[in-house]
Order: C-alpha cells, then sequence, then structure tokens
C-alpha cells in the first residue's frame, strides 16, 4: 500500500481530532493504537506509526468509525469491516473512500462482519432498505470533497450547515481550518482578533477579506 507524502497529509493532535469530531480522547487512543491490556491492536492503519500526530485521511477515519458507533455498531464489526476493506481493496484508508466508488462494496464488507460477529445493528443498517443506507452514505459524507482519481476523501468543511467556507485541507496550513479563499487558521484570525479588538485591522494585516476574518470568529467562538 503506498503512504502518503508526510508534508501533504495534515498533522492533528489527539485533542485536535476529538474536537472536530465530538468524541472522546479515549475512544480516538483506542482506535487509533489499540487497547492497553488488550491483544487487539489499532482499528486504523496511521500514516505516522509511533506518533502521536494524526494525519487527514486517519481523521477521516475516526470519523467514519464515529459515526457508525454513534448509530449503535458495534467496535469488532468496524474493526472486522476496516481489516477486509484494507486487504480487497488494497488501500490504506478504506474507510475514507467515497460512496460512489465503493458503496456496493463498503455495504457487503459490513453485513459479512456484522455476520461474522453477531452484530444486529450493523446487519440490519446494511441490508435494510436501500434508502437507509444512502441516507447513511449521504451523512458520512457531508461536506467531503473527494479526489477523482484516488476517490480518497481531499477536503472537509466540518461544520457544513453554519459554516461552508470553512474548510480543512491537509495540503493548506497543516489541515488547521481555514476560510475558503485565504490560507490563513482560523485560530490564527481569531487570536489576532482577541488582541486588535478590530477585524478591519485583523483583515488588513493578514491581506484577507474582512469577512473572512468575521467567519474566522464566529467560527472559533462556535467551535469553542
Amino acid at each position: 500500500m503506498t503512504k502518503h507524502d508526510p508534508l501533504l497529509s495534515g498533522f492533528f493532535s489527539i485533542a485536535d481530532a476529538a474536537h472536530l469530531l465530538g468524541a472522546s480522547q479515549q475512544s480516538l487512543r483506542g482506535w487509533l493504537n489499540g487497547y492497553p491490556n488488550s491483544a487487539k491492536g489499532p482499528v486504523i492503519d496511521r500514516d505516522f506509526t509511533g506518533s502521536r500526530a494524526v494525519s487527514f485521511l486517519d481523521l477521516m477515519e475516526l470519523r467514519f468509525i464515529a459515526f457508525f458507533r454513534n448509530q449503535g455498531v458495534a467496535m469488532p464489526t468496524l474493526r472486522k469491516a476496516a481489516d477486509r476493506a484494507r486487504v480487497d481493496w488494497s488501500v490504506q484508508h478504506p474507510l475514507a473512500l467515497a460512496s460512489s466508488k465503493y458503496v456496493t462494496d463498503r455495504k457487503k464488507v459490513i453485513a459479512t462482519s456484522a455476520e461474522e460477529t453477531g452484530d444486529e445493528r450493523a446487519w440490519d443498517m446494511a441490508t435494510g432498505q436501500h434508502e437507509m443506507w444512502v441516507t447513511i452514505e449521504q451523512s458520512i459524507e457531508k461536506g467531503v470533497e473527494f479526489d477523482p482519481n484516488t476517490y480518497l476523501a481531499k477536503l472537509w468543511a466540518p461544520r457544513p450547515g453554519e459554516f461552508p467556507d470553512v474548510l480543512i485541507d491537509p495540503r493548506i496550513a497543516f489541515g488547521r481550518p481555514y476560510v475558503k479563499g485565504t490560507s490563513v487558521p482560523t485560530r490564527t484570525l481569531y487570536r489576532q482578533w482577541q488582541a486588535e479588538g478590530h477585524k478591519a485591522k485583523v483583515a488588513a494585516w493578514f491581506d484577507v477579506p474582512e469577512e473572512a476574518v468575521e467567519t474566522a470568529v464566529s467560527y472559533e467562538l462556535r467551535a469553542a
């Protein structure tokens, strides 16, 4: 499996990832590193093995797992599904792939894994009405843009309903949230606004539209 260029992979701490996903740091550590006193290893094949950093594609896979855990799908089912998909599709990050390419295979992988683990909830989701699975896929992919060549996630709007112009792109600012049309992290604009107290001054200082500062400040206040 091809590893990604670290300089283009984005860098997130566990705390960053937990904050963005609304998940606990303890859960994320278990999915990334395995659980203490357990023979079961990580669920995700991380880009930065042996590091505390999380890549953008790691983050997208964590998002996938968090979504299904919130739907009541058991961890053994997700572990089996990830392991099987990595082998069958020869890709390092199968949980970060677009449904347009893998929707049928993904349903099959989830269903097979659920059958093997006795996970009735996951089985019902994967084998039930087609409309239900379409809704699930749409929810997972909300705010995500995929690479047309690899079908892997390449861009994410973490709050697409409220802030569609606040994006996370691993190629920009190491994956820090930024406002579309700029390359300055929202956190940087927000902190400068806190220091200056004037959005126009911040906009002039960073050479960005004042609307971008307004968006960044609103996003950071809401995300706090």
